[in-house]
């Protein structure tokens, strides 16, 4: 199915429900005989709100918070039970809170992202689930500091803000098509076990990975496929000192960082090194990586195994294979811990993700498509609403002087649709750029700003391209988010 025709079934799905049931047995018969089955239109409950935030990922979390808080009547939708998405499914480090100070000398040591990602730190803190903002004591070319999390906790304190904040939570809901009209979203189509209904709002924010409200809306989409998706495991029963040793014996770890694992200040939480010999041959067969961080003693929270999907991280078909091949790849990763890596002869898979992890799904058309050289020249905009400053290609794209480069309102405005932004990996053409862009913590402060100004419209009953940069501004800046111009 091409974007017009995903489209169209959208805003059929639409015009449906406002037209009420019309089709009888009939018209089953006639589908049957032509291969197509012509579902039956009918009458949906509707809810009202003032924000639909879809996707409770690393975006969508932030987001519906900052609109809760802005003062919106605010529902996000996820299709599994719990929130967090690339964050708790990846299972690696938050990346990256602060510059890369220390790989240019005399850049400042800044904090760029700040306001309610870094609140969610603090709350995690305070049970024991990060390892702070550890300092990076070896690779620092290519992160200045380790934000390692546990994955669980993660889950558990951010659902607890967003009940605090009075966001509706819809868990184990899917969200299944767009009520547009005149190029404004109406409302969205939901389905739980509790039924089907029609969610209607002011404004929309899209988080979720995929572009789906984008792509049932009609919004312009590509889908560039030019990612390795993955799937991370915790191994558990690991004697972390152990496998330090075998890196010492193969060159050494080119990541460090010493942190707060299981609530003892000084112990290693990132560590990386080139496998060595067999374990390194046989290890890059099944694309496992060897950057490892935790929060816990003898456990591995992130165990990565590449995959780069043949065909389309949009087809249920082509990714049900790809999951198959990567459960393969982490069982085999297990084998050669317990085969090469000394102490680690009982460990065992402790986690998966529930699905694929992908970096990039479709990539949604918005008002402005940040470029290479904004992100690596350090560029700021008029419309700024966040500071960022991780490459995850360093050190061999870095942000000019270890500084930071903004990012435009314009560049969440999605093309064609008057009340939808989108958040997170899915905005950014260029593969370069969103290297940076599609990053964990730049998701987060995309996610607040959205939130903001989708609270702000839907108060003011405003389009995305009608709200005054500086009421958001203002807002952002009183909300604890840190904008360098």
């Amino acid at each position: 199915m091409d974007r017009r025709e995903f489209s169209k079934c959208g805003l059929l799905l639409g015009a449906g429900i406002l037209t009420g049931h019309q089709e009888g047995n009939a018209q089953e018969n006639v589908a049957q005989q032509t291969g197509h089955y012509l579902e039956p239109s009918k009458k949906l409950p509707i809810r009202h709100f003032d924000v639909v935030v879809v996707g409770a990922g690393t975006g969508g979390v932030v987001a519906a918070l900052a609109a809760a808080r802005t003062g919106a009547k605010t529902i996000l939708i996820e299709r599994k039970g719990y929130t967090g998405g690339t964050v708790t499914e990846g299972g690696t480090a938050l990346h990256s809170f602060y510059n890369l100070w220390k790989a240019f000398p005399g850049a400042k040591k800044t904090q760029v992202v700040r306001g309610i990602p870094q609140e969610i730190v603090d709350r995690l803190a305070k049970v024991g689930g990060t390892s702070g903002h550890a300092e990076m004591s070896a690779g620092y070319n290519y992160d200045s500091v380790c934000t390692a999390i546990d994955t669980e906790l993660y889950k558990l304190v951010t659902m607890e803000m967003l009940d605090e904040a009075g966001v509706f939570l819809a868990v184990n809901t899917l969200l299944t098509g767009a009520i547009v009209d005149g190029g404004r979203i109406r409302g969205a189509i939901i389905d739980s076990r509790s039924g089907r209904e029609a969610v209607y709002a002011k404004s929309f924010i899209d988080c979720s990975a995929y572009g789906d409200l984008a792509a049932f809306a009609g919004a312009d989409y590509t889908e560039p496929n030019d990612y390795a998706c993955c799937n991370s495991i915790g191994l558990a029963n690991v004697d972390i000192d152990g496998y330090l040793a075998h890196l010492d014996a193969h060159g050494g770890s080119n990541q460090l960082a010493h942190g707060i694992p299981s609530g003892e200040d000084g112990k290693v939480v990132r560590f990386n090194g080139g496998l060595g010999g067999d374990f390194g041959e046989e290890a890059r067969e099944i694309g496992m990586s060897s950057m490892i961080t935790t929060v816990h003693d003898n456990y591995l929270m992130f165990v990565k195994c590449n995959f780069k999907v043949p065909g389309s991280v949009l087809s249920r078909d082509d990714m049900a294979k790809a999951e198959l091949e990567v459960r393969r790849r982490q069982a085999k990763a297990v084998e050669l811990f317990r085969k090469y890596v000394p102490g680690c002869k009982k460990a065992f898979m402790a986690r998966t993700s529930p699905t694929l992890n992908i970096r990039r799904g479709r990539l949604i058309a918005c008002d402005y498509d940040m470029s290479h050289e904004d992100v690596i020249e350090g560029r700021h905009f008029d419309d700024d609403i966040m500071a960022y400053g991780f490459h995850d290609s360093a050190p061999r794209l870095q942000i000019k002087d270890g500084g930071t480069y903004g990012l435009p309102y314009r560049a969440m405005v999605v093309a064609g649709i008057d009340n939808l932004y989108a958040a997170g990996m899915m905005i950014t053409s260029d593969h370069r750029a969103h290297m940076s862009t599609r990053n964990t913590v730049c998701c987060m402060g995309q996610g607040q700003a959205a939130g903001t100004a989708a609270a702000l419209c839907a108060a003011r009953n405003l389009g995305t391209r009608d709200l005054p940069y500086r009421n958001l501004r203002d807002t952002l800046l009183r909300d604890g988010v840190y904008l360098e111009s």
